[in-house]
């Protein structure tokens, strides 16, 4: 399986401007704990998380987002992006296209995949994602 296979398509982006109780609506809506931060032509310009809006102090989403960004292409294994994910203690990564965004694999993702029943190889134990 590769990202392509279980990645999220429809992917809810917040600008580096959006104000951070904006930010924290637009999770609690779209029932997500993270979003990919873009700028107007689409680019990544970081990652925002629920622990972002606990840990850190700011009033835009510029000032409290994690600026460095892992990112994968659809032809990603899952396993490889399991263990990004475990490596570096992140949860979710942007899948991108030709430089473009067109996707977001998150743990949870991972963990539907698992559960449906999907052969997925992971070199860690999936209680570690």
């Amino acid at each position: 399986m590769v990202a392509r296979d279980i990645m999220t398509q429809n992917i809810i982006t917040v600008s580096a401007t959006t104000p951070v109780k904006n930010l924290a609506k637009i999770l609690l809506q779209n029932r997500i704990s993270g979003a990919p931060v873009v700028d107007k032509k689409g680019k990544i310009l970081g990652v925002i998380s629920e622990a972002d809006i606990v840990a850190k102090k700011g009033k835009q989403v510029k000032s409290i987002m994690s600026p460095k960004v892992f990112t994968v292409d659809e032809e990603t294994p899952v396993e490889e992006i399991a263990s990004l994910m475990t490596h570096h203690n992140i949860k979710r990564v942007p899948v991108m296209r030709a430089g473009k965004l067109v996707g977001i694999v998150s743990r949870a993702d991972i963990v539907r995949a698992v559960a449906m029943g999907k052969h997925i190889a992971l070199h860690t134990p999936v209680y570690d994602l």
